[in-house]
C-alpha cells in the first residue's frame, strides 16, 4: 500500500518547491470527498483553503512557521472546530449546534500552520477498541485484500485517513488504547501522551481522569513535531537515545496471553532484532500488570464508571438511541458501586507507586494488541464475539492508561494474513521526553522498511 509523505518529507517538498500547500490541500479535499463515505463526518473546505493559501505565502517568502506549516490533518470528531458540529459519532449529537470556538489543540496546531481538512469518524462516544459505528458507518481499513477488517478504535477515522495516504498525521484521543490500537492495526505510529501533557479543553470526554489528546502518524518524528506544537515549544528534530542507554523490560506475564501464533512470532523476531542491535532487554514478570488486571476484574472499569456518570441522563431518556455495544459497556459502569470505585482508585494509586519504584529508568515493551485486525462481519452480527474481541483488543493498552504510563505503538512486522502487528513502548508518566527519544531509536530496529512513496499530486 502506498503511504503518505511524512511531515519531514512534505516539509522538504514545500521548501524545494516540488509541492505547495494549496495544491496538496486541494488534492486531499478531493480524495476525502470521493473516498470512503464512512470516513469523514464533516469537512472544513473554506477554512482549509484559507489556511493553505496563508501557508503558501509564508513558504514563498522563505518564512514558514516550522515543519508543520501547510501540513494537512484530520480531527477525530470529538474536537471542537468553530463552525462545525461535534457529533462524537453519535446520533445524540448529529443535529447539535456548531461549535463557536476551536478546541485548544486545534488552536495550537493552527498557530503552527497546520491545515485542517475536516473531522473523521470514531466509535460512538469513543467507547470501543474496534472502531465499529452503526450511526455513521464503519471506516474501511485501507489497502486490505479479502474480507473487510475492523479499523481499530476508537480513533478509527484518524488512522484510516493516514493509512489511506490522505494526510501525514491525524489527531485522535486515547483513554484505554484509542490511538495505539488503530495505529497497530494499520501499521502506523500512535502516541499516547501522559495525562495533562496537552490541553484537552474543547475535546468531548469519555473519562475525565484518563483522556489524552494525541496524534497518529507515519513515523515517530511526526508525533514529536505535533507534541511540540501542542505544547507551544519550538519545533525541532530531537536526537534518538543512544542504544547503549536503552534498558527495556519485556513482561512475560499477562500481555502475551492469547497471542496469535503469527503475531507472537513476528513480535519476538522484532525484539530479537533489538537485542542484536545492542539494546539491553530483560524478560521478567511485572506483577503490577497482573494486579492491575485483577483490580479491574474485581471492581470494574474506571472508564466505565466515568462514562456512565457522563451519559446517565441520556441512558434514562432513550437507551435505544445508543449503539447497543456501547450501551452494554455503559451499563457495566452503571452496575459499579461507590465502594467499587473508591477501592479501584485506591488500588490504582498504590500500583502506580509500586511500578515507579520497580521500573526506575527502564522502559516497558509489550504487544500493542495480541492479534491482527479482526474480520468485520462477525463483529457486526455477533454481540458476544464483539464483546470478547473488544476486551481482548483493549487489554494490553488499557493497562498502560490504568497504571499512568505514557506510550507509543510502533510497527513491528506482519502477522496472520500479512496484516500489521505492533509493539508498544512505555515510560513512567511525565517521562514523555525519554519515551519519544527512545522510540526514535527503537522504531527502525523493529520494522526496517524502505523510504515511503509520495501520494500527493
Amino acid at each position: 500500500m502506498t503511504r503518505p509523505l511524512s511531515i519531514r518529507q512534505l516539509s522538504a517538498a514545500y521548501a524545494a518547491g516540488a509541492l505547495d500547500p494549496v495544491g496538496v490541500t486541494m488534492s486531499v479535499l478531493a480524495r476525502a470527498r470521493s473516498g470512503d463515505p464512512a470516513l469523514f463526518t464533516s469537512f472544513c473546505d473554506d477554512r482549509a483553503l484559507v489556511e493553505a493559501h496563508a501557508s503558501a505565502l509564508r513558504w514563498k517568502a522563505g518564512m514558514p512557521l516550522g515543519p508543520l506549516d501547510g501540513v494537512p490533518t484530520v480531527w477525530k470528531d470529538l474536537y471542537d472546530i468553530a463552525g462545525s458540529v461535534t457529533t462524537a459519532a453519535s446520533a445524540w449529537f448529529a443535529d447539535a449546534p456548531p461549535a463557536t470556538v476551536d478546541a485548544e489543540a486545534v488552536t495550537a496546531l493552527r498557530r503552527a500552520g497546520v491545515v485542517s481538512i475536516g473531522k473523521v469518524n470514531l466509535s460512538e462516544f469513543a467507547f470501543s477498541g474496534l472502531g465499529l459505528n452503526p450511526h455513521f458507518g464503519t471506516p474501511r481499513l485501507p489497502g486490505v485484500r479479502g474480507p473487510a477488517r475492523a479499523p481499530g478504535g476508537s480513533s478509527s477515522g484518524t488512522a484510516c485517513a493516514v493509512a489511506a495516504g490522505m494526510v501525514p498525521f491525524g489527531m485522535g484521543t486515547d483513554t484505554g488504547g484509542s490511538l495505539r490500537i488503530p495505529a497497530a492495526f494499520q501499521g502506523l505510529v500512535g502516541y499516547q501522551p501522559s495525562v495533562g501533557r496537552h490541553d484537552k479543553r474543547g475535546v468531548f470526554p469519555l473519562s475525565q481522569t484518563l483522556d489524552v489528546p494525541g496524534p497518529i502518524g507515519v513515523e515517530v518524528m511526526d508525533c514529536i513535531f505535533v507534541d511540540q506544537a501542542m505544547r507551544g515549544a519550538t519545533p525541532r528534530e530531537i536526537e534518538a537515545l543512544p542504544v547503549e542507554r536503552l534498558q527495556v523490560v519485556v513482561p512475560d506475564n499477562v500481555v502475551w496471553e492469547d497471542c496469535e501464533p503469527a503475531t507472537q512470532h513476528a513480535l519476538l523476531h522484532a525484539i530479537a532484532a533489538l537485542e542484536d542491535a545492542g539494546v539491553a532487554v530483560q524478560r521478567c514478570a511485572v506483577p503490577e500488570l497482573t494486579q492491575a488486571l485483577q483490580a479491574q476484574t474485581e471492581w470494574g472499569s474506571l472508564v466505565g464508571a466515568e462514562a456512565y456518570a457522563l451519559h446517565r441522563e441520556r441512558m434514562q431518556q432513550d437507551p435505544g438511541r445508543f449503539d447497543p455495544r456501547v450501551l452494554t459497556r455503559l451499563q457495566r459502569g452503571q452496575a459499579m458501586s461507590a465502594a467499587d470505585l473508591v477501592l479501584l482508585q485506591s488500588r490504582r494509586a498504590a500500583l502506580q507507586q509500586a511500578l515507579a519504584r520497580s521500573m526506575g529508568e527502564r522502559l516497558l515493551l509489550w504487544p500493542t494488541v495480541v492479534h491482527v485486525a479482526p474480520e468485520l462481519a462477525p463483529l457486526q452480527t455477533d454481540a458476544a464475539w464483539f464483546d470478547q474481541c473488544n476486551q481482548r483488543t483493549l487489554r494490553n493498552t488499557m493497562l498502560a492508561n490504568f497504571l499512568g504510563l505514557c506510550g507509543i505503538s510502533l510497527p513491528a512486522g506482519n502477522g496472520r494474513d500479512g496484516l500489521p502487528v505492533a509493539l508498544s513502548l512505555h515510560a513512567l508518566g511525565h517521562h514523555d521526553h525519554v519515551l519519544l527519544r527512545a522510540a526514535l531509536t527503537v522504531a527502525p530496529l523493529l520494522n526496517p522498511r524502505p523510504a515511503m512513496d509520495a501520494v500527493f499530486d
